[in-house]
């Protein structure tokens, strides 16, 4: 059987698209970084699957210009943000009867009254609640009981309905994304969300921050935040797959006279840099350390892909590590988490992801690092009568705008 994948994609209008998009909704980078695009000749239409690769007929991408396929990414990862797939199974979609359509209509609806605002909504997928005599801000289940009967405009994927498509078994990077991934890169979403929202009100619109507020409720296990957001690098910098002839496809067999690529994805390197200045008290050492090895845990990274810099105004040891045991926390001077973050930037190979674990005092760079994320975990100590540091959050310098911060404390909350 000839396979459903060639190399033909455009990639400079896909990156072209993912910009565009990101520029309308930077709350929406991460996911739409971490699901690549991959050709799937033959399929006539650019779909998403469960696993969230983007699968798109070239000819189909070709013919589209580049906002109309960035607002398809858009509306392509919303679908899997909001769990379309899973939840069409649980409300009964059967592959019969017209109902994988009216499903497919009814979850656009969900998304696109929310897209309409900035004038994000697909052409070709551009059902609104208005086509179903509804209102808008309901549900894709609400909308599915009045959407039987209609047309199928655009086949959005298995990542909508929760049906498999011919090309979802092939050609995706080893493994695609699992459960457990997209639930991590969900509640990274929903946290970007929320901060936009605080500094901009009415930058998101209100269909994706009631979305936010039931994956990340006002009391979350900040550990858990803290780990999506390291996860939500990891899966942006493996979603950046490509084609690669250092290593033979293994279709190659069935085609001995033709050289084939294989799919590559990189696997990230994360440092983290612990801050071990006079202001980190014993007790907050030792939380250091419990986060180095959450973050080792939860987000499954391997001990090769990983360094610890001690830091307090200099960098006082980098070692590879794979728990926090090995972790040496040299220091008690000074505090600059800009010289740590600098020293690890410098570390070759370069890390795409730096996570910087600080109780707040310190000076910050100015500028934002470039190709690099940068995720401040800020501890909030428990401070009682005449400690010799402020209260947590007076004389605090305020973390960077460009840097991505949770705030840790022993409340188990998120603020």
């Amino acid at each position: 059987m000839t396979s459903l994948h060639t190399t033909a994609l455009d990639k400079r209008k896909v990156a072209a698209a993912r910009l565009f998009a990101t520029s309308h909704y930077p709350y929406l980078a991460s996911a739409l970084f971490a699901a690549p695009v991959l050709a799937a000749t033959g399929s006539g239409t650019i779909a998403i699957d469960e696993r969230w690769g983007i699968h798109a007929d070239p000819e189909v991408l070709n013919l589209l210009a580049t906002d109309e396929l960035g607002r398809i990414l858009v509306h392509l990862v919303s679908h899997v943000l909001r769990d379309h797939g899973s939840r069409a199974i649980r409300t009964g979609v059967g592959d019969e009867n017209g109902e994988p359509v009216a499903w497919n209509r009814a979850s656009d609806a969900e998304i696109n009254d929310d897209l309409a605002p900035s004038g994000m909504v697909p052409q070709s997928a551009c059902e609104m609640p208005a086509d179903f005599g509804s209102d808008n801000g309901r549900l894709a289940e609400h909308y599915f009981e009045l959407a039987r009967g209609g047309r199928r405009q655009w086949d959005c994927g298995s990542g909508c309905d929760g049906i498999p498509r011919p090309w979802d078994g092939e050609g995706r990077p080893k493994n695609g994304m699992g459960d457990r991934d997209g639930q991590f890169l969900r509640l990274a979403v929903a946290s970007e969300m929320q901060r936009f929202e605080a500094t901009e009100p009415g930058s998101v619109a209100a269909g994706w921050m009631r979305w936010a507020e039931t994956v990340l409720p006002s009391k979350t296990d900040w550990r858990r935040v803290l780990a999506a957001e390291v996860h939500a690098g990891v899966m942006r910098m493996a979603g950046m797959v490509d084609y690669s002839y250092r290593r033979p496809s293994r279709r190659s067999a069935s085609a001995p006279l033709v050289i084939m690529p294989t799919l590559e994805r990189p696997v990230p390197d994360v440092a983290i840099v612990c801050d071990t200045s006079g202001s980190m008290t014993s007790d907050l050492l030792a939380q250091v350390l419990a986060e180095v090895e959450s973050l080792l845990q939860r987000v499954g990274l391997r001990g090769t892909n990983v360094r610890v810099l001690a830091c307090d105004a200099e960098v006082h040891s980098i070692k590879r590590v794979s728990r926090a045991s090995q972790v040496e926390l040299l220091g008690g001077g000074g505090t600059d988490m800009g010289e740590g973050i600098a020293q690890a930037l410098s570390l070759r190979p370069r890390p795409s992801i730096v996570v910087v674990l600080t109780d707040g005092y310190t000076p910050w760079p100015e500028e934002s690092p470039r190709g690099a994320r940068v995720i401040v975990g800020l501890i909030e100590p428990q401070r009682g009568p005449g400690h010799p540091f402020a209260p947590f959050g007076r004389g605090v310098p305020s973390p960077p705008p460009w840097a991505r911060v949770v705030r840790i404390s022993d409340a188990d909350t998120v603020r």
